[in-house]
């Protein structure tokens, strides 16, 4: 992933949340059951908190590189579209058969804060 697709991959995420986060606040209310919204607004949660830390890794990215940090923004990346589209799509659809699509993705976003740390550590041995 280059500096500039992952700056614009950040941007794109960040506009999703602001849409998502619109539409979940008067798009579905009184027209979804409250634990479907809930379920959405979780959604919305992730995505936003991983859109600025992945805004993070990319500043941090520039100034020292280090292997490990693009697979960090992978991901992250690929964490918030199965946990947070998942759930997404739960609360707009219903479709229950998605439900072992979302603990794989916060799996990701787990490995992601892993190997985030790892690159961490990487850094303080290097100084």
């Amino acid at each position: 992933m280059t500096h500039r697709g992952g700056w614009i991959l950040v941007a794109l995420s960040g506009f999703v949340v602001v849409v998502a986060g619109a539409f979940g606040a008067h798009g579905l209310q009184g027209h979804s059951a409250p634990r479907l919204l809930e379920a959405f607004d979780t959604g919305v949660r992730y995505q936003a908190w991983h859109t600025l830390a992945a805004m993070a890794v990319l500043i941090w990215r520039a100034q020292h590189p280090l292997r490990g940090q693009t697979a960090v923004l992978w991901l992250w990346g690929l964490g918030m579209a199965a946990f947070s589209g998942s759930l997404y799509l739960l609360a707009l659809t219903g479709a229950h058969w998605l439900g072992p699509i979302t603990p794989l993705g916060g799996l990701s976003l787990m490995a992601g804060w892993l190997t985030l740390a790892i690159c961490a550590w990487r850094q303080r041995s290097a100084n």
